[in-house]
């Protein structure tokens, strides 16, 4: 039997998110004087709103 969905035709078929998937690092100053960073990934709806994450 011959393959009947190709990489391409899958491809086609999955839908865009409309979100914008940006990694958020943040500095935290320890008690001891160091600084330690905490990332996590956030999706915005606009690039525009990557200058108001806190």
């Amino acid at each position: 039997m011959a393959k009947q969905q190709t990489f391409a035709d899958k491809a086609k078929k999955k839908e865009r998110s409309s979100f914008i998937t940006v990694k958020y690092v943040k500095t935290v100053k320890s008690e001891k004087g160091s600084y330690k960073f905490q990332e996590k990934l956030v999706k915005l709806d606009d690039i525009n709103k990557v200058t108001s994450l806190k």
